[in-house]
């Protein structure tokens, strides 16, 4: 049970601080695997694109096992005197960034080929299906814990986006600075330097985890839930749970656009283009530009319209900039720059409150079954963001293949015509496929969301 001094103690701005260097952690060792993980692995190890994304599918089957899993046990794990969920922080920090460090040795670059793939294939299922899934699970559960106010919660799923932005920002803008060199006229990537920007993430991954476990309070009790496991029941709980289901489809499909974009650019910058500079531009603009306008105002407009309904319209608008991009195709790349962060706005407004959706929907469960739980339904958010991220990598990876991408031919106009198409249309099915997701499937509108956070008030206080 969580201590007094963590009862008393009144949510506020160290709260919001320190759940926010949660993801700052947790997104040094994510956005460098979604953004530089297939690049690394093409130009530096040489191993091809589509055996990448292939294995990077093949980890998110064994996520469905370990996401699930894990949540079972933070679900049935007894609360301590720092919390239920607080304690994985401290425990699993140190496996998750070292896993990170160790995918990215380029040292191994002379290898045999069957080594190469076995490396990615072993580090990146530590990990990502075993450490990064017993970190996350609980950080993300952690939520519901610290507070039971939905105007807290959402606050949080700000502060959360907040800090995945700061790490955009940090590894988006820095690792093109310093990972690229200049080859005979052609910018290719530095497998040493990539090999100590990911030990350095890795420590500040550590550092960042032990903020929020400080920081943070958990102040709502979470019992030990003791029922009986039944495989049976819980799959039939989450394939009749329509909210959680429309969740599911849209957060797949945001991770498809996402992750497109953000690994797409490692190729359509300086491969199209020709310039990591524009790179680094492109993702630092995008950061600011989400911190400056999505922050301050997805809570405020979500709060007015809706949640669903903000993300729905911010989705559609990304899907239109990204055809009129295509069409236009233009040769300056700071008009690129331009679409690109104008969509990748959009997308910023859907993935601030989108946490604050996933306790919406452990709210409408609650409400519907009587029961609480808050592991279970995040571990199944989990492992369907990492089958956004494994389909976004295996479509990548597919797509780059088909058009013949290599070290050999990377700079090809054919190939780096493909490059262009591939960074604008992809993202386009992913962001009209959310929309479309949010619109037919998931059913929490403004008022239902109302309706049950009243319920589970009238039901708390009997």
């Amino acid at each position: 049970m969580a201590n007094e001094m963590q009862k008393t103690t009144p949510f506020g701005m160290r709260d919001k601080v320190g759940y926010m260097f949660g993801d700052f952690a947790n997104d040094f060792t994510f956005i460098l695997s979604s953004s530089f993980l297939m690049k690394f692995y093409t130009d530096v190890m040489g191993v091809s694109a589509g055996v990448v994304g292939m294995i990077m599918m093949i980890a998110r089957f064994v996520d469905a096992f370990t996401d699930v899993t894990m949540g079972q046990i933070v679900d049935r794990s007894k609360p301590t005197k720092d919390g239920k969920f607080r304690p994985w922080l401290k425990r699993m920090c140190g496996p998750v960034a070292i896993a990170s460090f160790l995918i990215f040795q380029s040292g191994l670059a002379g290898m045999s080929y069957g080594f190469k793939v076995a490396w990615l294939f072993v580090t990146y299922i530590l990990w990502g299906s075993i450490f990064y899934t017993s970190v996350n699970i609980p950080y993300g559960s952690m939520a519901s814990a610290i507070s039971a106010d939905p105007k807290d919660r959402a606050e949080l799923s700000t502060w959360r986006t907040i800090g995945s932005t700061l790490a955009s920002l940090v590894i988006g803008v820095g690792t093109p600075m310093v990972a690229y060199v200049t080859v005979n006229g052609q910018t290719v990537l530095s497998g040493s330097r990539m090999t100590i920007i990911a030990g350095v993430f890795s420590v500040c991954a550590i550092l960042c985890y032990l903020l929020c476990f400080n920081l943070v309070r958990e102040r709502v009790d979470v019992p030990a839930n003791n029922s009986k496991m039944d495989i049976g029941k819980m799959l039939k709980s989450v394939f009749t749970n329509r909210a959680l289901l429309g969740i599911i489809a849209a957060a797949l499909f945001l991770l498809l656009a996402m992750l497109t974009m953000q690994g797409m650019a490692g190729y359509v910058f300086p491969n199209f283009y020709g310039s990591a500079a524009a790179q680094s531009t492109a993702s630092l603009l995008s950061s600011v530009l989400i911190l400056l306008v999505c922050a301050p105002f997805a809570s405020k407009l979500a709060s007015r319209f809706g949640k669903k309904e903000l993300a729905t319209v911010s989705c559609i608008v990304a899907t239109v900039l990204e055809v009129i991009c295509f069409v236009l195709k233009p040769a300056n790349v700071w008009v690129y720059v331009g679409f690109f962060c104008a969509a990748f706005i959009c997308l910023g407004f859907f993935n601030t409150i989108i946490w604050a959706m996933i306790t919406d929907v452990i709210d409408d469960s609650e409400v519907r079954n009587g029961i609480r739980e808050d592991g279970t339904i995040y571990a199944v958010y989990s492992f369907a963001r990492k089958l956004g991220q494994a389909f976004s990598s295996g479509l990548t990876g597919g797509l780059l293949t088909m058009i013949g991408y290599s070290a050999a031919t990377a700079f090809d106009p054919e190939v780096t015509m493909g490059i262009f198409n591939i960074s604008c249309i992809a993202p386009a099915i992913g962001f009209v496929a959310v929309a479309l997701s949010l619109f037919f499937i998931y059913p929490l509108t403004k008022q239902k969301v109302e309706e049950n956070v009243a319920a589970l008030a009238q039901r708390h206080n009997k």
